[in-house]
């Protein structure tokens, strides 16, 4: 079994079942895959030089902080914690996702999507997938990054976002 079908079928999956239905789809799961694959290429649980944690590298006073506090997403995340038997604070949260509770992390992904107020973008939208992930994980390396680096970090989100859907539309 392949990285991206584990994490499809033990993580997203799993998470995606404690969400309300209108959560789910390709479009949540190649979106899913495609981040954490930006993000941690779906195996560093901590950020290699910063304080994020998890596979999608939640940030305790960024996106974790975000999906207990925002409108859309609080009483959702609320659910989540608790029946992963997480109090839910940002430093309980931060503590779980150290400890690779990936189904707690890939809620909690979904949820950071869930705050973004466009409509998931299509399948096959690469571009609107980055920006969404531009908008949501507010990547520091992009935002401070040189021209060439913010390239390449696109170029690495194309890949991604093709290895993603390879995984989702076989």
């Amino acid at each position: 079994m392949t990285t991206l079908s584990r994490i499809r079928e033990q993580a997203i999956r799993p998470a995606l079942a404690l969400l309300p239905a209108r959560m789910s789809g390709q479009q949540a799961e190649v979106l899913l895959l495609a981040i954490g694959l930006q993000e941690s290429l779906l195996i560093h649980q901590r950020q290699i030089r910063g304080p994020a944690r998890g596979l999608w590298q939640f940030e305790q006073g960024g996106g974790t902080a975000g999906v207990l506090s925002h409108p859309q997403t609080r009483d959702l995340a609320d659910h989540v914690c608790r029946a992963r038997g997480v109090t839910p604070t940002p430093a309980a949260l931060q503590e779980a996702l150290a400890g690779e509770d990936d189904v707690l992390d890939a809620a909690l992904a979904r949820l950071l999507m869930w705050t973004d107020r466009p409509p998931l973008p299509a399948l096959q939208d690469v571009e609107g997938g980055w920006q969404l992930y531009l908008r949501t994980w507010r990547p520091g390396a992009y935002t401070r990054g040189t021209p060439d680096q913010r390239a390449e970090l696109r170029a690495k989100w194309g890949r991604n976002y093709a290895a993603a859907l390879r995984e989702v539309l076989p």
